[in-house]
């Protein structure tokens, strides 16, 4: 199985970089969470986003608004994609970043 089918069998709707700078630069109201670990986080993020690591992120739910549409990245969109189908259970509205941050 490769990586696109994996990612499309979480079920996650993507974002591309392009799209994502566009939402930016319109300042719309959206939750941009970077769900890497502390150590890339601090090498490298995009402004504005909340670090929750994947390995927190159920513990961490409460701190991800409902009522915003939420989206998510790490560094290649596996993690994310994970972290995207779980949101999504719960009733989030959520994208993920397309190839994560490398890409950004």
């Amino acid at each position: 199985m490769g990586l696109f089918s994996l990612l499309a069998g979480l079920g996650c709707e993507s974002i591309d970089t392009t799209e994502l700078k566009e939402k930016k630069g319109r300042k719309e109201d959206f939750f941009l969470l970077d769900v890497r670990t502390p150590s890339e986080y601090q090498r490298r993020k995009i402004d504005g986003a909340k670090l929750i690591p994947l390995s927190e992120l159920d513990a961490r739910v409460k701190e991800v608004p409902k009522a915003k549409e939420v989206v998510v990245y790490c560094a290649s969109g596996v993690r994310s994609a994970f972290a995207c189908k779980k949101l999504k259970s719960l009733g989030f509205r959520v994208r993920n970043l397309a190839g994560g941050i490398s890409r950004w």
